[in-house]
């Protein structure tokens, strides 16, 4: 079980390192790990999980009933990989960039039915958006679901980059126990409009 004040420390350490890169100064809390895990159940498995960090979403998933082995965790920072594979020993923990998540081959059979985002898109380009999106929406089958929180007061998806990838937002809710608060957005597919007769 993670522990909050070891891990704060961690994460505040790995922020002074690279600010853009973890974009938050402390782990997620239980309420907003609640929040983005709310709405996955054991159809949605396998499970893809971009930027877990110390685990606090993935730990949620898991209280929810999902296998470790359901779970596949792509995270760049060295530490929060190595404490992954402490953790979560039967996760697969893909130590690697998300905005290179079409090459990684993650899944060796069948799609998964949601994606999890703990990054920090608002401090990343449109093109490294992009290509998380894209990745991420290679590996989910055509109706699954992407979960992304941010601290801003609108998506953190631009409709432009929505639009040129077929997509649509949602926000499921939000949580004032975060810090800083937080809200939750669901990301999908479009589905085609039937033509009118």
């Amino acid at each position: 079980m993670p522990c909050a004040s070891t891990d704060g420390a961690r994460f505040f350490r790995s922020w002074l390192q690279d600010p853009l890169r973890v974009a938050a100064i402390a782990p997620s809390g239980a309420p907003l790990a609640r929040l983005m895990t709310e709405n996955i159940a054991a159809a949605d498995v396998p499970v893809l999980e971009l930027g877990p960090g110390t685990g606090v979403f993935t730990q949620a998933l898991v209280d929810r009933g999902i296998g470790e082995e359901n779970l596949t965790l792509v995270e760049f920072d060295d530490e929060f990989a190595d404490l992954l594979r402490l953790r979560f020993p039967n996760a697969t923990v893909v130590h690697g960039n998300a905005t290179k998540l079409k090459g990684m081959q993650l899944f060796a059979g069948g799609q998964a039915g949601a994606v999890i985002s703990g990054l920090g898109l608002l401090s990343m380009s449109p093109r490294a958006v992009m290509s998380i999106l894209s990745g991420a929406f290679s590996y989910l089958r055509p109706s699954g679901t992407f979960y992304q929180f941010t601290y801003g007061p609108q998506c953190p998806i631009g409709a432009s980059i929505l639009d040129r990838l077929g997509l649509e937002a949602e926000r499921v809710g939000g949580t004032w126990r975060n810090l800083p608060p937080a809200a939750v957005y669901r990301i999908r597919r479009r589905t085609p409009s039937t033509p009118s007769i």
